[in-house]
């Protein structure tokens, strides 16, 4: 008895299912020892710490016209070095810092280069709009504390007190606030990246993300 040209065979895949199969392979798949994976992530590190190294190196160089920029909202306010050597350490400190964020690029790069073997198609799809938005949300972090609300904090403190202290402030204590305030709210707009992962592994959906 012949079968008619409409009937589809059982045993074959439909275009869905290859389509699946598809986007759950890992292209390029190669076996690696431990030591081969180990050896490559100290060969990434290696390149980050560099890459950190050349940007505080870059950035000490030009510490004192960050410093200035630093303190622009600090208007009213007089700064005292309370200790020997203590706007050295501060330049230390904010070079480092400088140089972290300049070579943070590179470092997340580094980072994805290091995971991406291992990630089938259907997460580099999503790993791709991931990694640009958090870069973006944590720069405009950054901006939005530099621009908003290092001034508002400052300003508040400056004017509560004004006509009874004289503003003097440690500049050691001064640059510890501002970077800790500056790098924390490019943390903080790091949220909406920690939402969607949340949603996309089906860890937490909308509805309990509203409710919260």
């Amino acid at each position: 008895m012949t079968s008619s040209p409409n009937t589809k065979t059982l045993s074959s895949p439909s275009e869905e299912e290859y389509q699946e199969s598809y986007l759950d392979e890992v292209p390029g798949d190669v076996e690696m020892s431990i030591f081969d994976h180990l050896e490559e992530l100290r060969m990434r590190i290696f390149y980050s710490l560099i890459a950190v190294i050349i940007g505080v190196i870059g950035c000490f160089a030009f510490v004192e016209k960050i410093v200035k920029i630093l303190e622009v909202h600090a208007k009213g306010a007089k700064f005292l070095q309370l200790s020997p050597g203590e706007y050295f350490f501060v330049s230390l400190k904010v070079a480092g810092y400088s140089g972290l964020l300049i070579a943070s690029p590179f470092i997340l790069y580094q980072v994805i280069m290091f995971v991406l073997p291992g990630l089938t198609r259907r997460e580099r799809r999503v790993i791709g709009p991931v990694v640009l938005g958090s870069s973006v949300l944590f720069f405009v972090g950054i901006f939005f504390a530099y621009i908003a609300l290092i001034p508002a904090a400052l300003n508040f403190f400056i004017s509560y007190g004004e006509n009874v202290v004289e503003q003097l402030w440690s500049i050691d204590r001064y640059f510890e606030f501002v970077l800790l305030l500056l790098f924390s709210t490019g943390l903080a707009f790091q949220v909406p990246v920690v939402q969607f992962l949340l949603a996309l592994l089906g860890i937490v959906n909308s509805n309990k993300m509203l409710k919260g």
